[in-house]
């Protein structure tokens, strides 16, 4: 609702559709009640509740690695692994379109940053062996890249990521911020969804996507999360997340574990919409996700295009530089497992009528 107006939303990352579950506010509201709206300090001092625990052993439990760790927002969470992780003598490698919080993680290290080209696994292994000065056995490598891509919908090619981790011996962070909740058979996230959770070293996830909630988490290893946990000043000297938040994601996450037809949902609704996209004459690019791009290129006429959504009823997003490269102006789409065929024909009959207005389609 704006202004007194109704608009179908498809701008959100509430992919399982879990901000309005009656479990899920009841259990933020029970949260409340019991241990009031927050413990107002850091973890290490009196932070910690015993919903903090709950959750860090339920998400290692779920995410099949020995341990977890949560921290306040995502932004957090990756500035906190990859500065504490990413030494003065360590080098980390980031695809260019990662995340602006791996972009500040690793500015924040005392390492050396070095970028290879969106997705491009050659480019990837050209950039390892022509860096050898960076590069020795001494060295500690991690790369570091989005499982899903939040603006554009594309997935890591990770099976070509983890073959040449075999061979160089470098390690890796997924940040699967979009992944987790919607990828695999089971919401694990990429690293499933490939069959390839052993060989991913650490995994990053959110709480305000699928886990309708703020907050971030890493898995992995055990000694290397008590590193994390006893290092990251994002996490020492940030607040705790406040109870209700924890008792929502607690609350999302049997959810998830309890109802896979809320994932099936959401997929059948992505293949229709891609698919009908596609059918007007849209340009959706590379995604195979729910995050659905309209790929337009100029900045006025996204904007253009996005005044006209809105005003036909629908809430999308338009998302331009330096969200994405300078030419490559967007509107994001993206969807919930709770839209209604009825709501996405008639986000469809609002795109092709737009779209035809503006001359993106014809």
């Amino acid at each position: 609702m704006i202004n007194g107006r109704k608009l179908i939303m498809i701008g959100s990352n509430n992919y399982l559709g879990l901000t309005q579950h009656p479990q899920v506010k009841a259990a933020a509201i029970r949260a409340i009640e019991k241990y009031g709206s927050s413990c107002t300090g850091s973890r290490f001092l009196n932070g910690t509740i015993d919903l903090h625990e709950e959750l860090e052993r339920r998400l290692a439990a779920f995410m099949k690695k020995e341990a977890a760790c949560c921290f306040s927002t995502g932004f957090q969470t990756n500035q906190g692994i990859i500065s504490t992780l990413v030494g003065k003598d360590d080098v980390a490698l980031c695809d260019r379109a990662n995340h602006a919080s791996i972009i500040d993680g690793c500015r924040l290290s005392f390492g050396t940053t070095l970028k290879y080209r969106h997705n491009d696994m050659e480019d990837l292994e050209r950039v390892l062996t022509t860096n050898r000065a960076e590069i020795t056995e001494s060295t500690g490598v991690l790369v570091i890249t989005d499982g899903v891509f939040s603006m554009e919908g594309d997935v890591v090619d990770l099976p070509r990521l983890v073959e040449l981790k075999r061979r160089l011996g470098f390690r890796v962070l997924v940040d699967d911020a979009h992944g987790v909740g919607v990828m695999g058979a089971h919401g694990r996230g990429t690293a499933e969804h490939f069959g390839l959770e052993t060989e991913t070293d650490l995994v990053m996830g959110t709480f305000s996507k699928s886990f309708a909630s703020l907050g971030g988490f890493v898995a992995g290893e055990a000694r290397v999360i008590d590193f994390i946990k006893h290092h990251a000043r994002s996490l020492i000297f940030s607040a705790s997340m406040p109870p209700s938040n924890v008792a929502t994601v607690l609350a999302c996450l049997s959810i998830v574990e309890s109802e896979p037809e809320r994932r099936e949902r959401l997929w059948a609704i992505t293949r229709k919409m891609k698919q009908g996209f596609q059918q007007l004459g849209f340009n959706t690019g590379l995604s195979v996700t729910p995050i659905i791009p309209i790929l337009i290129g100029d900045d006025p006429l996204t904007f253009a295009f996005w005044k006209g959504l809105f005003e036909n009823g629908v809430y999308a997003n338009p998302i331009i530089s330096p969200a994405v490269q300078p030419d490559r102006a967007l509107l994001r789409t993206s969807y919930m497992a709770t839209h209604s065929d009825e709501e996405l024909d008639r986000v469809l009959g609002v795109f092709e009528k737009v779209g035809k207005q503006l001359g993106i389609i014809h």
